[in-house]
């Protein structure tokens, strides 16, 4: 990183910029001296012709774009004396973005923090079925959470699905609160090599098919998949109920993160699955967690 960091690049943004400002300026100044030969004939042409009949015309820019390039040019000269944009040189008037970036979160912060407090001060199923808290909560969805568990917050492959309620950690108001705040990891480590032959992987992915009654299970494969099925006892549980607080999902519902094919749970046997949820705590804060947290139990629970 020290390549980027040090005073080379800082002078080779000057100087490229300076260059470029000043190349404007005297390329536009010499085309203004040049002078194109009137007669009483024609307008003379440069030469070039295309389609047979369609001619470059060799005349003058027009005064009044060259005026206009001209006070471009003065602006941009004022533009970079006044604010950043001559490498680490930070303008005569000191403005930066990230300045602007925390006065506006300041502004912010004074004109709806007493709101997001008034919310945090109140359990998340009272704030939930509150009609202002669900529309606020709404708008952190579609903002922060949508880009991953959809707009309808119905998830996709790989991003579970909200509106229903199978949980991975479990859906008490406080445990998606936490989750928002600081995140998960879930980590599905491979298993081939712990059941055997690619014949016991799919043995299991029947066995693991069964558990649901999918009507894609093979009896036959099920009954030898039992028996390896084992190995994924001491997170998925005997009957492959799932374990919330190892985040260990159930087997026996019909609810996939990736897919309930055959080949997707052989896939998943064989490579695992690795999944983070990141924190958004520090960014947020707990008072706006508070309010989607309600708006995210919401989804799966009459709450108005």
């Amino acid at each position: 990183m020290s390549d980027f960091t040090n005073n080379f690049w800082n002078l080779y943004i000057v100087v490229l910029t300076t260059l470029g400002v000043l190349g404007c300026a005297v390329l536009l100044y010499s085309q203004s001296k040049y002078k194109v030969a009137r007669h009483n004939g024609p307008v003379g042409t440069t030469g070039h012709v295309w389609d047979e009949d369609l001619t470059e015309l060799n005349t003058p820019m027009p005064r009044w774009w060259m005026w206009m390039f001209y006070l471009t040019i003065v602006f941009g000269i004022a533009y970079l004396f006044l604010y950043p944009g001559l490498g680490s040189y930070a303008g005569k008037l000191g403005w930066n973005s990230a300045k602007e970036y925390k006065a506006e979160l300041a502004r912010a912060e004074s004109e709806y923090g007493p709101l997001f407090e008034k919310y945090r001060r109140q359990d998340l199923k009272a704030v939930a079925a509150d009609a202002q808290a669900h529309a606020i909560g709404e708008r952190l969805f579609l903002t922060y959470c949508a880009q991953c568990h959809g707009s309808d917050a119905r998830g996709n492959k790989g991003f579970p699905n909200l509106t229903d309620k199978d949980w991975l950690h479990g859906g008490a108001p406080e445990t998606i609160k936490q989750t928002i705040m600081n995140g998960r990891h879930g980590v599905m480590p491979p298993m081939g090599a712990a059941l055997g032959s690619d014949k016991d992987i799919e043995n299991v992915a029947h066995y693991v098919l069964s558990l649901s009654g999918s009507a894609a299970s093979d009896p036959i494969k099920s009954v030898f998949g039992k028996s390896k099925f084992g190995a994924c006892m001491a997170c998925h549980g005997a009957g492959g109920i799932g374990n919330q607080a190892l985040g260990a999902p159930n087997l026996s519902d019909k609810t996939w993160l990736y897919g309930g094919s055959a080949e997707t749970i052989m896939e998943t046997i064989r490579k695992g699955r690795d999944n983070t949820m990141p924190a958004f705590g520090d960014f947020l804060g707990e008072s706006k967690v508070h309010v989607l947290s309600a708006y995210v139990w919401s989804l799966s629970n009459e709450s108005r």
